[in-house]
């Protein structure tokens, strides 16, 4: 995995996971207008917008932006990384929430070493599970369940 991986802290309590869970879901669905809005401005830009008008729990905003910002300064690497892990698809082929839900995934395992990887994952699956079509869990699965095992073993 990457070397600027954000480290391990403590563990978190459960309204703490609960909190992160859910600011993953607000994560997805502001990449989703970010995207649907034809990428103007940044995530950042696009958060700023999103709390003006929906009121988001302050406790979930750190982790919001957290997950933004590394989008946002990564996205060419993310991509990328994507894009070897893609058995015959192609970015542009990929539904706007699944390709949300994977650039997510791809952000916590590539530069969150503090979420264990089959965190990120499961993470990544309950988000397809819960916005994605019918396919879209076991798809989201294998794709970073391949990245995952393909980058620790030297990508």
């Amino acid at each position: 995995m990457k070397a600027d991986r954000v480290q391990p802290q403590r563990k978190l309590g459960r309204a703490e996971r609960i909190d992160r869970s859910r600011a993953r879901a607000w994560a997805l669905q502001i990449h989703y207008r970010w995207e649907s809005q034809g990428f103007e401005g940044s995530l950042r830009d696009t958060l700023v917008d999103t709390t003006a008008t929906r009121r988001i729990k302050p406790s979930r905003l750190p982790y919001i932006r957290e997950l933004l910002s590394l989008i946002d300064a990564h996205i060419d690497e993310i991509d990328g990384t994507l894009r070897r892990y893609l058995d015959n698809w192609s970015m542009d082929r990929l539904s706007r929430i699944d390709r949300a839900v994977l650039r997510l995934g791809v952000a916590e395992l590539l530069y969150r070493e503090d979420i264990p990887p089959k965190v990120a994952i499961q993470e990544a699956i309950h988000l397809a599970e819960a916005y994605g079509g019918d396919e879209s869990p076991r798809f989201v699965n294998g794709v970073l369940d391949a990245l995952y095992k393909g980058e620790t073993n030297g990508g």
